[in-house]
């Protein structure tokens, strides 16, 4: 993949945004199979699913992750809430908690 100063269009600038786009979501994918592959260790209760010191933890991390990337943290925690929160629904359903 081309660096971002050697595109020569925004063609290739857009080319290379989508290869970006296709890996990002192959590693959600991925991080979501992580997500199913944690449910059978934890309790069967909202609790334990939603588990808020981790769910604090992560955020945390995350925002020093978006500061040193030179990212918006609340960008970035506003990511993970929504991706966060859409496993835990997931999780949910898995253990039939709705």
């Amino acid at each position: 993949m081309k660096t971002p100063n050697s595109c020569k269009s925004i063609e290739e600038v857009r080319k290379a945004i989508d290869e970006i786009d296709q890996e990002l979501i192959a590693l959600i994918g991925k991080r979501y199979e992580f997500v199913k592959a944690i449910v059978p260790f934890k309790e069967r209760n909202e609790d334990s699913i939603i588990s808020k010191q981790r769910f604090d933890s992560v955020i945390s991390t995350r925002r020093e992750m978006a500061i040193k990337n030179g990212l918006s943290p609340e960008v970035v925690e506003n990511i993970y809430r929504l991706l966060m929160g859409y496993f835990i629904l997931e999780e949910k359903k898995i253990l039939n908690l709705k």
